[in-house]
């Protein structure tokens, strides 16, 4: 029998111009249904016309289309849901699904939550009613990441001394960089935290509030250091680094590709092969672009002509945690290991607010850069 799989916060219509987001109900659902061991049965929305336009998209009867998602859950008695509305909802929607008793398994868009108590508790309740909690950090499954990952752990450039992140902020962006920080260190946990931040332009994504820039540096307990270095100013000109004793490794450098290395036995800097992806996903082969480059000018053209059996990043992340949940096993998208990216996120901000090294575990409840928002402690001028 095929998993009823349900979808909350289903945003607008993706094909829409005036779309704000990325509508990532869609991508999460488009991965669903490639998956015979899914089955789309129901979506909720608070914009009910939302709620229709993908229910249309995606084939759901239209007696399984809410508004409240309380009504759905009990109505339909989904077996996965996918929550994908702004973060400062997720925690309270989260928390309800689990309480619910009816799903096995939520897997929820990052970033995990609005203050690092809801993301613990989100983590709690789950696990308390035997929920699998999952977090959307797709990039894990990244052809650079997975092959950089191998070359790591095949010794290609020594031990692994330092890890450096570089994007455009430490929380709706940064949590994929923390993310695979903790995936390239086995999931070690970070022992402590130094950093400082600037905010003078106000910067609201999806609702909450993100840095203009930040300067952030930590250890795990294997000993490994981390930096990251984000906004316009960023010191960093590639995504990650991985600096190991004999080499490094470099994952989207601005100017180079998706992965490069130099190593001791390499003359100079190398590229690596990562299986046609990119940073963001998979690169489609020159028919497939050919063909609908061509086709967005001659109507006559199919873009389908030419089949592309690559599979995106969601696609891929989603594929694990259904076959996770079958196999009783952890998936790599865990609670947990969300829990190790995020608290560096509000420990860097707490850092930043405390001005001081923050030891960790991180003993605080709130979101930091809202309270120093909230404060007047931050020179915001500008919008």
């Amino acid at each position: 029998m095929a998993h009823k799989i349900a979808m909350i916060g289903t945003g607008a219509n993706p094909d829409n111009p005036s779309t704000e987001g990325y509508a990532m109900a869609y991508r999460h659902a488009e991965a669903y249904r490639r998956l015979e061991s899914c089955e789309l049965v129901a979506c909720a929305d608070i914009i009910i016309e939302n709620a229709r336009q993908f229910a249309t998209r995606f084939d759901i009867l239209s007696d399984h289309v809410y508004e409240d998602y309380e009504q759905m859950l009990s109505e339909v008695e989904p077996d996965i849901i996918s929550v994908c509305v702004p973060p400062a909802a997720h925690a309270d929607i989260v928390i309800g699904c689990a309480e619910s008793g009816i799903p096995d398994a939520i897997h929820c868009e990052k970033p995990m939550a609005l203050t690092w108590g809801e993301a613990r508790e989100m983590a709690a309740v789950a696990e308390e009613n035997g929920v699998q909690l999952t977090f959307n950090h797709q990039r894990r499954f990244g052809g650079p990441f997975r092959v950089a990952k191998k070359l790591l752990d095949d010794g290609r450039v020594g031990t692994l001394e330092r890890i450096e992140l570089g994007g455009e902020n430490l929380y709706d962006y940064g949590t994929h960089l923390f993310d695979l920080a903790g995936y390239f260190t086995d999931q070690s946990p970070a022992k402590w935290v130094l950093a400082q931040i600037d905010y003078r332009d106000e910067n609201l994504l999806f609702g909450a509030h993100n840095e203009n820039q930040a300067i952030s540096h930590w250890q795990y307990e294997n000993g490994v250091h981390g930096v990251a270095s984000t906004g316009r100013n960023s010191f960093l000109n590639a995504q990650v680094r991985l600096v190991g004793s004999d080499g490094v490794l470099e994952i989207g450098h601005e100017d180079g590709p998706p992965l490069r290395m130099l190593a001791s036995d390499t003359e100079g800097w190398i590229r690596v092969d990562t299986g046609g992806d990119d940073i963001h996903g998979p690169v489609p082969d020159r028919k497939v672009r050919l063909t609908r480059a061509i086709s967005r000018r001659v109507p006559v053209i199919s873009p389908d002509w030419f089949d592309d059996d690559s599979t995106t990043y969601i696609e891929r992340a989603i594929e694990e945690i259904v076959e996770s949940l079958a196999a009783g096993q952890t998936s790599e998208l865990s609670a947990s290991n969300a829990l190790q990216a995020t608290e560096l996120i509000f420990a860097s901000w707490e850092s930043a607010h405390k001005r001081q090294r923050i030891d960790l575990p991180l003993d605080i409840e709130s979101n930091p850069l809202e309270e120093m928002v909230a404060a007047g402690e931050l020179p915001v001028t500008g919008v």
